[in-house]
């Protein structure tokens, strides 16, 4: 399986939150499942930081190289990605969850998200 993971649970995951269950750790800890990260999810993170909007216990540059350290596949945008989201159904308003769920279906990933709205997309999720 390959899996996708929202903005929250990167963070969630980085910042060893009990917001994130032992379940799905477990899966993204698993070294033979691919886990991916969409670029947006760490321009998300780097604004809400500089706008202080996010607090974590690390800077931004250290998350980055915990990423890479990881081995995690960090995806850029691509065209079909923005094909995907100019025909997203309007359900969700946050652009960064947006262009998530258009690269989760162009890559057939499996978004890793709490997130109610994300959910009621047709797109492949758990939590």
């Amino acid at each position: 399986m390959k899996y996708l993971l929202d903005t929250h649970a990167v963070i969630w995951y980085f910042e060893d939150s009990p917001e994130l269950s032992q379940e799905i750790t477990g899966l993204i800890d698993n070294p033979e499942i691919s886990i991916y990260i969409c670029s947006v999810s760490l321009w998300e993170i780097a604004i809400k930081m500089n706008l202080n909007k996010l607090k974590l216990r690390m800077t931004f540059e250290e998350l980055l190289k915990n990423i890479k350290t990881r081995d995690f596949y960090i995806i850029q945008i691509e065209d079909e990605y923005l094909n995907n989201l100019s025909k997203l159904p309007h359900i969700h308003k946050d652009p960064f969850d947006r262009m998530i769920i258009s690269s989760a279906l162009a890559e057939d990933l499996t978004i890793i998200t709490i997130d109610e709205n994300i959910q009621k997309y047709d797109v492949s999720w758990i939590w």
